[in-house]
């Protein structure tokens, strides 16, 4: 008798991303389905990888660490564990020291606690994220880690959609989280095609103790309302399948971004003049998606931080080039400007 419905699934997705985690390996080329490129296996292979899982001791993270201790070795990889103790709430270390003990408990080596200090920057969530993945980029290279695996489900997925498009940010917030992203291709998730309750149900039948986060059930914190009235109230709504819906939108949604991403990339040297500068007669003649992405790309460049540079910010820009009628410079986030010159678009640090 095989293993209930619930561990098969959780076991299939991890087996799927472990095998292009070693398919990774041995081409040498790390992230390469991220990046899209496919180059042929070397002959000799290198010691084993080192995948780790982030685990908070909640369900979709401790499900997704055992099926990890299960896969893993049957694959030759060595497979550890970090959780991250972010100090939110009281006996936040003695809770990362039982995640500690119970992933080791399911085989994972090395594994480890990191205290983090989280900041104020764009909200709590946001600060925590952060902190979060600073942390997990620094277990990573601290230990050699090839990929650290993420527990976010379907409706992880649906959820940061929605967010998305609460924020009215384009169609690249509406793709959602990737399956592959990070440096190199650091981060998988190996679940966004599973739903939360799987997740659970193979914890369940495996005994395995899980930890419900009371941050998750707050409605002081965005998604946490988002989670327990805005999905229900529209499953209420439009009916069962919106999760689902909302997942495939992500999919779809991060291939069109993709596309004209890789279309902005393409046409950003032909509209910049033999000094670099971008000139407003060529950028006029993009389509609107592909000439917001080519500024967007330049204020970056600039000094703009892209976590705090919004859709309303590059529509003002593009204002100077589509509603040219002599104004001022425009100020974006990190002290940058833009401002229009002689037929010129010039985006400097103030």
């Amino acid at each position: 008798m095989g293993p209930h419905p619930a561990v098969a699934a959780i076991r299939l997705a991890v087996r799927r991303v472990l095998h292009d985690i070693l398919n990774d390996h041995t081409s040498g080329e790390p992230g390469r389905r991220a990046t899209g490129r496919h180059p042929e296996p070397t002959a000799e292979r290198s010691p084993s990888p080192l995948v780790l899982v982030a685990c908070s001791g909640g369900a979709d993270s401790m499900a997704l660490a055992s099926a990890l201790a299960f896969e893993a070795p049957r694959l030759g990889i060595r497979a550890g564990g970090v959780t991250i103790d972010h100090g939110l709430q009281a006996g936040s270390d003695l809770r990362a020291d039982e995640v500690v003990l119970r992933l080791r408990e399911l085989g994972l080596d090395p594994v480890e606690s990191v205290a983090v200090t989280v900041g104020r920057d764009g909200g709590p969530e946001a600060a925590a994220r952060d902190a979060r993945y600073a942390a997990l980029d620094a277990v990573s290279e601290r230990h050699g880690a090839m990929a650290i695996l993420l527990g976010h489900t379907r409706d992880d997925q649906a959820e940061t959609v929605l967010l998305g498009l609460a924020r009215g940010s384009g169609i690249r917030s509406l793709s959602g989280m990737a399956a592959v992203s990070g440096a190199d291709g650091r981060y998988r998730r190996p679940f966004l095609q599973l739903d939360r309750q799987t997740a659970r149900k193979a914890c369940m039948v495996q005994s395995l103790p899980v930890w419900d986060d009371p941050h998750n059930a707050d409605p002081a914190y965005t998604r946490s309302r988002l989670r327990h009235e805005g999905l229900p109230a529209l499953e209420k709504a439009l009916g069962k399948g919106v999760v689902e819906a909302l997942a495939r939108t992500a999919q779809l949604s991060r291939d069109d971004a993709d596309a004209l991403d890789t279309w902005a990339r393409q046409a950003e040297g032909s509209v910049r003049d033999a000094a670099g500068l971008l000139e407003c007669a060529k950028l006029y003649a993009l389509p609107p998606a592909v000439r917001r992405r080519i500024l967007r790309r330049a204020a970056i460049e600039a000094g703009a931080p892209a976590g705090a540079l919004f859709a309303r910010h590059i529509e003002e820009v593009d204002r100077l080039i589509t509603g040219w009628r002599g104004q001022g410079a425009i100020n974006l986030p990190g002290k940058v400007v833009a401002q229009r010159q002689g037929g010129r678009l010039v985006i400097r640090q103030g």
